[in-house]
């Protein structure tokens, strides 16, 4: 059995999408283990998948280059890999590879195509062309290992009974979120037809959506109500998931469940479209030659009139919604 040891600690969209290339990587070479060490909270994302042993930690109790030196001796205690796959490449695993290289083992990190990136989030860029997708540079990782690995792009729905609409409307950044007042008339109108369900995180969060499943009937929030296995289970019995380009996006991929996913300053082109979802299901502003401007959606709008959200028309959203 190879065992390949592997790290991505954040962010948790990010960690979520190796989930999925890791399931048909193993699949299609069943001699192979992975040990992924990432958060301790990301565990649920990894659940069931045959070959792969999850490895939480808290980063704080690893700090600096001799804390980092303490976690490669540790893993290697634990675990003795054959190689390593940095599925980061960050400051901190850049200083674990140069550890683990030392040590003797081969390590292999993602290409993020960071020229690609900066060119396409160019504003003056008129030529904006789709980049690799993520989970295809990580399974690159695994590739110049020496394995094959074909992936399917295809949703794996794990629940057969379905129905009610889940909707995420919060994300990290601004860029990537649709103004509330949007999201509400959106879910005003879906919630006249279908039951829809708020997920989020966090108190201010929380407190939103309790609020708008109190004025808007046929609503329920879930947001602070669930652990990450609840939520991904109930995702999983969703019909439906609308998204803003974050992590409920690719939590509903997970799981097998479509997503409509809503993107502002972000873009599709840039390679972080949930696994399996359908490009027919991204909903944007289309005639904005300035989009993306971000790859991660934390820059100010160089216009300063967020058009990309402001000019967005929810009705699209709800002709997407098709059963």
């Amino acid at each position: 059995m190879t065992r390949i040891l592997a790290y991505r600690f954040s962010a948790f969209g990010d960690v979520a999408m190796t989930v999925p290339v890791f399931r048909e990587f193993l699949e299609q070479n069943p001699g192979v283990e992975i040990i992924m060490v990432s958060r301790k909270n990301f565990e649920a994302l990894f659940a069931g998948i045959p070959n792969v042993t999850f490895k939480g930690i808290d980063l704080d109790d690893y700090k600096g280059l001799f804390g980092l030196r303490k976690l490669s001796n540790e893993l290697i205690r634990e675990f003795n890999p054959d190689s390593i796959a940095n599925l980061h490449d960050v400051i901190r695993t850049k200083v674990l590879d140069r550890i683990y290289r030392r040590k003797g083992l081969k390590v292999f990190k993602i290409n993020k195509g960071k020229e690609e990136k900066e060119h396409l989030t160019d504003v003056w860029n008129l030529e904006k062309i789709q980049l690799k997708k993520t989970v295809e540079r990580y399974a690159d990782v695994f590739r110049e290992m020496g394995f094959k690995v074909e992936l399917s792009h295809q949703l794996r729905p794990v629940s057969e009974q379905k129905s009610g609409i889940g909707f995420a409307p919060f994300a990290q950044h601004k860029g990537k979120m649709l103004p509330l007042e949007k999201s509400y008339e959106l879910v005003r109108i879906l919630a006249q037809k279908h039951t829809v369900y708020f997920f989020g995180g966090g108190k201010k969060e929380t407190e939103t959506l309790e609020k708008w499943a109190e004025e808007i009937p046929n609503t329920k929030n879930l947001a602070g109500t669930l652990n990450l296995t609840e939520e991904l289970n109930y995702i999983a019995g969703l019909e439906l998931m609308i998204s803003m380009d974050s992590a409920n996006m690719h939590l509903a991929s997970l799981v097998g469940t479509r997503c409509v996913s809503i993107w502002g300053a972000t873009h599709p082109y840039a390679g972080f479209l949930g696994f399996g979802q359908s490009e027919e299901d991204v909903v944007q502003v289309e005639d904005l030659s300035c989009r993306p401007c971000s790859v991660f959606g934390d820059k100010e709008c160089y216009r300063g009139d967020w058009a990309c959200l402001e000019e967005f028309n929810i009705q699209k959203v709800v002709d997407r919604i098709n059963f």
